[in-house]
């Protein structure tokens, strides 16, 4: 999706001939090989190890790929843009998909992550300039993606908000008056309501879909910046059972919040590092995404051989429930083909599994990239796979174990 700046003369009232100043971007010198970049990497002092790891290859042959241990991304770097600032359990940093989406893609090439989850890689990628591509069996992810692909801006946000009749509800459970004033589920119910009936009229539009994702991030969490009394963090929903432990344990009850006011300071703290150039930045590649919410093994949409880099997290299956996590998400949005969460558990359950073998976690990205992903990769040779972990545990246990430990260093080779 690469354009060309193009110009013609122009003729001025006066009849004069006047031409148009414009500019072409300078020409990008070729990057060294990734294998170069990281043998030399030192932006946080230390010097990159360069070692060895053998492998048993699918025709049973013993082999060795070259593996750099540095720490190539960091919680000391600069802060991530303000757009990632969404709560969703087990999600990565947007430094990591950045490091590789810089040096082994250029822009305009398509970027996927058959795990999107809270749409950090996709997200990532767009503002750098590449189309994303986005899959995730959880509904929740394309209601957590899509918006911030199309930001609006704060006042149609406030615009919108102060038309919207808080006073209406759909329902209210009475369960929830565990988490909520009667008066704050009431203006939750009335926004589920409102969101629901634009939805079946088809008249949602990206403010609407901006409402659906701020409301769902400040349902619940654990400080007056949320909707609900004090609970688990936002991305951990307890139980209704849990919660009156938890409100007898700290002699709490809910208090009153006023919806508009918290979705309006969230918004703005979305919002702030969205400049015009990010706007103009979105604008050229957003309307090209392709997000998908669907078993990750079965993604026909998308024309084998169109990705130039696959990014992601596999989800750690019998160590996050992803389902039970988000069951006052679910609760509070309506998907088509999802009635309950029970429903989305077996659903994720049994389209990850036709990916690997339920119980080892650690083998669901080489298995799925080898077989399905990186079909869709006009290099599937040149990738990388990175690891997360003690560096001088970290390729004798993904060698034994496959699963994710200790995030002191991070790793990565070559295959």
């Amino acid at each position: 999706m690469r354009t060309a700046i193009k110009t013609r003369p122009t003729h001025k009232d006066d009849g004069s001939l006047e031409l148009p100043l414009a500019f072409s971007p300078p020409p990008q010198s070729p990057r060294k090989p990734l294998s170069d970049e990281l043998s030399s990497f030192r932006e946080f002092g230390a010097a990159t190890r360069k070692i060895l790891i053998p492998f048993r290859s699918t025709d049973g042959q013993s082999r060795e790929v070259p593996g750099f241990v540095n720490e190539f991304w960091t919680a000391k770097q600069r802060q991530a843009h303000s757009l990632h600032e969404i709560s969703y359990r087990a999600c990565f940093k947007p430094q990591l998909p950045s490091f590789f989406i810089e040096r082994l893609s250029q822009p305009g090439d398509f970027v996927y992550d058959p795990f999107m989850g809270r749409g950090t890689t996709p997200l990532e990628a767009a503002l750098l300039g590449r189309v994303p591509i986005g899959n995730d069996v959880n509904p929740l992810s394309l209601v957590m993606t899509r918006p911030r692909l199309h930001p609006p801006t704060f006042a149609q946000v406030e615009a919108r908000l102060q038309e919207i009749d808080l006073d209406d509800p759909a329902d209210m459970p009475r369960d929830l008056l565990v988490f909520y004033h009667p008066e704050t589920l009431k203006a939750i119910s009335s926004l589920k309501r409102y969101l629901l009936e634009r939805r079946k009229t088809s008249e949602l539009d990206a403010v609407d879909d901006w409402l659906a994702l701020v409301a769902l991030n400040r349902l619940t969490g654990h400080s007056g910046g949320f909707f609900s009394v004090y609970t688990l963090p936002p991305n951990q929903a307890v139980s209704v059972k849990s919660q009156r432990k938890i409100n007898r344990d700290r002699q709490q009850t809910p208090p009153r919040r006023h919806l508009p006011a918290l979705i309006l300071k969230k918004t703005r703290d979305l919002l702030k590092d969205c400049s015009d150039v990010t706007r103009q930045t979105l604008s050229e590649v957003a309307d090209h995404a392709l997000l998908l919410t669907q078993p990750s093994s079965h993604t026909p949409e998308i024309r084998t051989d169109s990705v130039a880099l696959v990014v992601t997290s596999p989800p750690f299956l019998n160590v996050v429930d992803y389902s039970t996590d988000n069951w006052l998400r679910s609760l509070s949005v309506e998907f088509q083909g999802v009635t309950e969460i029970g429903t989305f558990h077996f659903y994720a359950a049994t389209a990850v599994g036709l990916a690997c073998r339920p119980h080892r976690p650690g083998r669901v990205w080489p298995h799925l990239s080898s077989q399905h992903a990186l079909r869709k990769c006009r290099r599937p040779r040149h990738h990388v796979r990175w690891i997360q972990r003690r560096p001088e545990a970290a390729f004798q246990n993904a060698r034994q174990h496959g699963r994710p430990g200790h995030r002191h260093a991070r790793c990565a080779h070559t295959l």
